[in-house]
């Protein structure tokens, strides 16, 4: 994980400077000498002594192949204060980025390797806040077995930037994509529906969170890495839910050329979205938003008919339960239904610039 050769030198940062904290700088801390010295002390140890990563000594990893499997590659960038809160704190920042992109493989069924790590850090950065986010790697990859295997840092004038690559093992043609849905499958949904969304609410203030669950939701959400199996036995297509419920249901519709019918009546909520949703006037509208607000990080999925009860068991039998709430059909797009009415909006949920 060699340093950027082309970006700034690291400054010690000024009063004037201090990005990460509305309570102002924290007292800086003596600079390792450079950015090497920054790898070695922070970084490398998160490789926990993967060979792959060649003691992050080099510009590459060398990685080896696996008979009979297929490579998963993903990716994903987070920005300060449009991905994560502004101010957050930097360990669950860097939990964030690691479970958002876990998330990914898990909706391809595939088994963590490892990571490529890049991050763009503010000018002014103290070595208490890399100490801070490299403590969060750690912490998750220990949680997950997943190993840092390379990447890059640099310095930038503007917010802070992290981004991840991770690779994950299938075997060879059982990757779940998004397209395969036939027509009759029915939409199955992991876990509940609508707390990333009034997580992000509660930490504004504007929804009453008293046990904290549902912030815990925004900030650390759970990659359902634990039914990858069930996925490869039943699931024909799928994603995950991180545009919102009712788009990321419409991305596997567009690729497998169907329409998708959701019934928001089903919708699996937790306790605190229940209790929101109790005290909204209108209880379509209210399940529309809690299926279009994204961050969730459930998997959406397509399966037979005949296996929805097998695919459950199986489900459940790895800690998370799913639940039918949908059927394919033909045609294209999407149809929100509630009470047996289409209430189905123009926005299904986030959009990316």
């Amino acid at each position: 994980m060699a340093p950027s050769t082309r970006s700034p030198a690291m400054h010690e940062p000024d009063a004037d400077d201090d990005w990460f904290s509305d309570d102002g700088p924290s007292e800086p801390a003596a600079e390792p000498a450079n950015e090497f010295d920054h790898i070695a002390r922070l970084l490398r140890p998160l490789t926990r002594g993967d060979p792959v990563a060649l003691d992050l000594m080099d510009d590459a990893a060398v990685l080896p192949s696996r008979i009979d499997h297929d490579l998963v590659i993903t990716k994903d960038a987070m920005v300060a204060g449009v991905h994560f809160l502004a101010g957050e704190d930097l360990d669950l920042v860097a939990k964030r980025l690691l479970r958002t992109n876990l998330s990914d493989l898990a909706a391809k069924a595939a088994e963590p390797y490892g990571y490529f790590l890049a991050i763009g850090w503010p000018s002014g950065t103290t070595i208490q806040d890399r100490e801070t986010f490299a403590r969060g790697l750690a912490e998750d990859g220990e949680l997950y077995d997943i190993n840092l295997l390379g990447g890059d840092t640099v310095t930038t004038s503007g917010a802070l930037v992290v981004s991840a690559t991770f690779l994950g093992w299938v075997p060879a043609g059982d990757a779940v994509l998004r397209r395969g849905a036939r027509v009759g499958d029915r939409l199955m949904v992991s876990g509940t529906i609508g707390d990333g969304w009034l997580g992000l609410l509660a930490h504004w203030g504007e929804v009453e969170d008293t046990d904290g669950s549902l912030v815990s939701s925004y900030r650390l959400p759970p990659p359902r890495l634990s039914i990858r199996d069930a996925l490869r036995a039943y699931a024909r297509a799928a994603a995950d839910v991180s545009d919102g419920l009712l788009a990321d249901a419409a991305h596997v519709a567009k690729a497998s050329g169907l329409r998708v019918m959701v019934d928001l009546d089903r919708l699996p909520l937790s306790p605190g979205a229940r209790n929101w949703l109790s005290a909204q006037p209108e209880a379509g509208e209210a399940r529309m938003s809690l299926a279009s607000g994204g961050d969730d990080y459930e998997i959406v999925c397509a399966v037979d008919p005949t296996d929805v009860a097998a695919f459950q068991a199986a489900a459940m039998a790895a800690g998370v339960p799913v639940r039918d709430i949908g059927e394919f059909v033909e045609g294209e797009g999407i149809c929100a239904l509630f009470k047996g009415k289409d209430i189905t909006p123009e926005r299904l949920g986030w959009l990316h610039g």
